[in-house]
């Protein structure tokens, strides 16, 4: 049990990744902290981590875009739980639209979300989390070899990449570790609803395609301690499909 008496919060923690990460986590004995916007979402994820063997499940209602309720969340699990060590920012927006039709308000849209509730969460654990605590971000191999629509998607995730990077250096003085896993194409609902998907302007082998499991597997072994040594990192996890891109 690599989390046995360790509390970690996943952010888009109702869905896909997310939720896969919060059934393996709580499935190696990790009480799990569900975040996410919808409540019904949240409580259906919620009975299914417990399933999984999670000691306990706190489901926290949480816009990551507002940083007012991203300190209100780390403060209700540190008053339920009396601890945080691990911090997973997966959760995602994504728009589809050529850059000369974005606007403003569709970049800050993206992000609120993609970029600055990583931040506010890693500000969180920065400010509560005691020495040998994990961040693991998600972030997307878009952050290296982007598709046509998704710029304010891609340009976030990229930013992931030097925030990790930032947050591992000043994270490490406080005993802190900062990494951050690259996803391919993974069976959710993100990719089959992607427009590029369904129109074939991008083209999917299926044995390109990995299963939310596989990205959670990852996010386990760098939030735990047998990624000790491990700091700063960028993981792909995409079945070797950034290779042939």
């Amino acid at each position: 049990m690599r989390f046995q008496d360790h509390v970690a919060i996943v952010t888009g923690g109702a869905s896909g990744i997310g939720l896969a990460t919060a059934i393996r986590l709580g499935s190696e004995g990790c009480r799990v902290v569900l975040v996410g916007r919808n409540q019904d979402r949240l409580r259906e994820a919620e009975q299914q981590v417990r399933q999984a063997g999670a000691p306990d499940v706190w489901a926290s209602v949480c816009d990551v875009a507002e940083e007012d309720q991203v300190a209100a969340t780390t403060q209700g699990t540190l008053e339920r739980f009396g601890r945080l060590d691990v911090v997973v920012n997966n959760a995602g927006v994504m728009e589809f639209k050529p850059l000369q039709d974005l606007t403003g308000d569709d970049w800050l849209r993206t992000l609120r979300v993609d970029l600055l509730g990583a931040f506010y969460f890693i500000k969180q654990a920065f400010l509560h989390m005691q020495s040998g605590g994990s961040i693991v971000n998600v972030a997307s191999i878009h952050a290296v070899e982007p598709s046509p629509l998704v710029a304010p998607y891609a340009a976030a995730k990229a930013a992931m990449l030097s925030l990790t990077r930032s947050a591992a250096l000043e994270g490490k003085p406080k005993g802190l570790r900062v990494n951050v896993v690259l996803p391919g194409a993974i069976d959710t609902p993100m990719l089959w609803e992607n427009p590029n998907i369904k129109s074939g302007v991008e083209k999917l082998d299926p044995a390109d395609v990995g299963r939310a499991e596989d990205v959670a597997a990852a996010i386990a072994y760098l939030a735990s301690a047998d990624a000790r040594f491990v700091q700063g990192a960028g993981l792909r996890v995409d079945g070797g499909r950034l290779d042939q891109l």
